[in-house]
């Protein structure tokens, strides 16, 4: 091989860069000479932006020109040995600050996991590794490791102090990777599966003889010999029997029990089991399809020879998952990567216990619970393709795959696949399916009551549609009653939130040891505190809401910025002593039930109650293993979770999700009321739903009595075309922020005017939204609706874009922020 001349060698070589920042373009350095060999597109580089910031970037393009302008600075390191960015999810990248009209930068920040996008500010901590040799160490390494001891924590910036040099990133790195530190975010446990211990007789007692003998044995211990009965009477109804089975069926103590296994006759197998998926399924690899699975999951592939979308619209407990499963395994036999999308994290640990019985290590867990170092653990596998599928929330799109196949979203319709802030304000299924498209990859869209877009797109044949109507097994649908409240009140049924039905009918399902599922979607103990004498409201400094009262804190809350105050007892106002609670959230309705029902065991699942690493899984873990009679929850407890003891479903007050101010209520409200529904039930029993409501003859609460997905389409269709939503336009908001509120009034307006003079009346507003004031910011909105048909959306964003430069020019305008939201329902 010849060495390549001199002046080859010196040629000069200029880096566009993506930096981690809110900047309209990427930036132009140099390449020093020595570091000519080391770049590569998609790879980290070390550099500096404004006076004394140092960050590391990403390599977006390389050439020879040199920027016209300004005079490039020098990159100061190459971090990567390998691009840890590939040009597919650079495209991505592209396609999402293009589409939702926010900055390259801005993507990457939501991309990249902290430890791949370290900055001076960035925080490191040392390890807790007493088993890794620092003796093996340079004398900065171990100069960095002696300051974290004694400091606990330094940012990047401190660490450049202590070596006195500007490239302490790739030392950093090393260090990182070698286990020595830790990028100092939230430090999680990592998953681990729930597992059972079971009880099984040792196989010398199983043939008649043996457990005759056993039995004599037995004679002068006669707790342990009803023991022993009750376990082949239990094991003639069910396969697997846990000691506290076994204690509710013989009637004899633990002790009985510990004794046997002391004496070998009953042996303890440890086996992974479901927290979701009824009474504690065993999970097992093998499962055979229904008629209905089968028949769901050849549409699904004959569809897939026309369309890369499909649609599959399946009840509740039909089976979908066991479906999916089959799609991976033969998207893996194809050599293809499977992503599975799931629009919240608790569901990711349901369903990770089944995948890993299937796939094992080639399935990786990615999301925003995992600490910054395990993230960057499951980058760089995805990257080396040692993760075959990735099992996520939202941010898993961005992992960067080598061949993706298959992308499955589950719960489509959730509004959790919505990012809101900050930005990229990106809808993760929407993304997912431009992902897809770049891989040439087919999508899987999965709902038991889907988008009114997405099934709209099925209707119109651009996705493929498969139905799977039937619940798996015997399981059927629950029966849904409803309670007028006011009917109720009037009769004098009504005690507290609770109707005399509703009441029974929790008794009932208590005495026959099933449980209870009470639903009420607002946290706290009372949404708002007024003056009986001159309606004065407890109000956030901060924000225009009302403060919640939260008893666990016995402090009024705001849910908007967290600004918490003293509960008054006194109207500030008028001083009279006559501050009443108005309204009730989960916190007040525990409380109520508690005093109606004393000998209830009552659990509550909401954010106040899930908080902390384990919050949510130590409550669900609880409820299933029957330590509570009731759960009190919020739309948490409507996220896909399946118990095996629960008969009954209570909605308390069904108006207040109906009569929510926005164009999708009635869609969230029947999606909201038929997946808590689709909690009722187990495998053979019928569930009940009981819905309180002051508007029975409701449409939406008829639909979701009927399980009329269908009708609940066609109508909420009809009125989207009348008044100009989606399917059939595009919704853009941009909301003007400023902490003066004429200042934000008339900037708005100026805004408005702007687009107004190209877009003419498809300019609605400005306007204040619901919530007018957030943080001492004050919010004016602007909403653009574009029809989708014969017009360019991309140039409707570049009369934005324009408007916005024009906009931010005019020096009155300074200090005023402005929030695009591209499709923000």
């Amino acid at each position: 091989m010849s060495h390549p001349d001199l002046f080859a060698e010196r040629k000069t070589y200029f880096v566009d860069v993506i930096l981690p920042l809110a900047i309209a373009k990427t930036y132009t350095y140099r390449v020093p000479f020595e570091l000519n060999e080391k770049i590569g597109i998609g790879k980290r580089v070390i550099v500096q932006f404004g006076k004394n910031k140092v960050y590391s970037a990403i390599v977006r393009d390389i050439g020879t020109a040199a920027p016209e302008k300004y005079e490039a600075k020098y990159i100061l390191d190459v971090v990567d040995d390998y691009a840890i960015v590939d040009e597919g999810q650079l495209k991505l990248w592209d396609w999402i600050a293009d589409y939702y009209m926010c900055h390259l930068g801005e993507v990457m920040q939501a991309a990249l996991p902290a430890a791949l996008k370290m900055a001076s500010e960035t925080k490191i901590v040392a390890a807790d590794n007493a088993e890794l040799d620092r003796s093996t160490l340079s004398d900065k390494a171990f100069l960095v490791l002696d300051a974290l001891d004694v400091a606990g924590e330094l940012s990047v910036a401190d660490v450049t102090k202590i070596l006195g040099q500007k490239t302490v990133f790739p030392l950093l790195k090393s260090l990182f990777e070698q286990g020595f530190i830790l990028i100092s975010e939230e430090i999680k446990e990592r998953y681990k599966p729930k597992t059972k211990a079971f009880l099984r007789l040792a196989s010398t007692y199983n043939d008649g003889e043996g457990l005759h003998l056993l039995l004599d044995s037995l004679n002068r211990a006669p707790k342990q010999q009803d023991a022993v009965l009750g376990y082949i009477q239990l094991s003639k109804m069910q396969e697997h029997i846990t000691r506290k089975d076994l204690m509710e069926a013989s009637g004899c103590g633990s002790s009985a029990i510990t004794s046997l296994i002391d004496k070998g006759v009953f042996e303890v197998q440890e086996q992974v089991v479901s927290r979701f998926q009824g009474v504690d399924v065993l999970l097992t690899k093998d499962f055979t399809f229904s008629e209905e699975q089968q028949r769901a999951f050849e549409e699904i592939n004959k569809q897939f020879e026309e369309k890369d979308v499909v649609l599959l619209h399946g009840v509740t407990a039909s089976g979908k998952t066991q479906i999916y499963i089959r799609m991976i395994e033969q998207a893996l036999q194809s050599a293809k990567n499977v992503l599975y999308l799931l629009p919240e994290i608790a569901l990711t640990t349901q369903i990770t216990e089944r995948l890993k019985l299937h796939f094992g290590n080639d399935l990786g867990v990615y999301h925003s619970k995992f600490n910054d170092n395990e993230r960057a653990e499951v980058w760089h596998k995805v990257l080396k393709n040692e993760y075959k599928v990735v099992i996520g929330a939202r941010s898993s799109i961005f992992l960067p795959f080598r061949d993706l196949g298959l992308i499955i979203v589950d719960e489509e319709h959730e509004s959790s696949y919505k990012q809101y802030e900050p930005a990229p304000r990106y809808h993760a299924r929407d993304t997912a399916i431009y992902l897809a498209y770049l891989h040439h990859a087919k999508v899987l869209l999965g709902s038991a009551t889907p988008s009114i877009e997405s099934y709209y797109n099925a209707k119109a044949k651009k996705y493929g549609l498969v139905q799977l109507l039937q619940r798996f097994g015997e399981a059927q649908l629950p029966s849904i009653e409803i309670v007028n409240i006011a009917e109720a009140a009037r009769k004098g049924e009504m005690q507290s939130y609770f109707s005399k039905t509703l009441l029974d009918a929790i008794g009932e399902a208590v005495s026959k040891k099933e449980q209870v599922i009470l639903f009420q979607n607002r946290r706290g103990h009372t949404p708002f505190v007024q003056c009986s004498t001159c309606g004065y409201v407890a109000k956030c400094i901060n924000c225009d809401v009302s403060l919640t009262y939260h008893k666990s804190s016995n402090l009024l809350h705001c849910h908007y910025c967290g600004h918490t105050e003293n509960t008054v007892s006194v109207c500030p106002a008028c001083g009279m002593p006559h501050m009443e609670s108005k309204g009730y959230g989960t916190e007040r309705v525990e409380e109520e039930l508690e005093i109606l029902m004393p000998d209830l065991r009552i659990g509550r699942l909401d954010l106040d109650s899930a908080k902390g690493k384990h919050g949510f899984e130590r409550i669900i873990s609880a409820f299933d293993d029957h330590e509570y009679d009731v759960l009190i929850g919020t739309q948490m407890v409507a996220k896909g979770l399946d118990f095996g003891r629960v008969s009954l479903i209570g909605i308390l007050n069904a108006d207040t999700i109906i009569n929510f101010p926005e164009f999708r209520a009635y869609e969230r409200a029947f999606s909201l009321f038929s997946q808590v529904a689709g909690r009722a039930g187990r495998r053979q029993d019928q569930g009940r739903v009981i819905i309180q409501t002051y508007n029975p003859g409701h449409r939406v609460i008829e639909q979701v009595v009927n399980h009329d997905y269908e009708g609940m389409f066609m109508q909420e269709v009809t009125e989207r075309k009348n008044f100009a939503y989606p399917p059939f336009y595009r919704i853009i908001r941009l909301d003007v922020k400023h902490p003066d509120q004429q200042q934000a009034a008339d900037s708005a307006h100026k805004l408005a005017e702007l687009l107004r003079v190209s877009l003419g009346n498809r300019i609605l507003g400005p306007e204040p939204p619901l919530v007018s004031r957030v943080r001492n910011h004050y919010i004016q909105t602007i909403t653009l609706k574009v029809e989708r048909v014969n017009i360019n959306i991309n140039k409707v964003k570049e009369i934005i874009r324009a408007a916005l430069t024009q906009f931010e020019l005019d020096k009155q305008n300074a200090g005023v922020r402005v929030v695009i939201d591209v499709d923000p329902y």
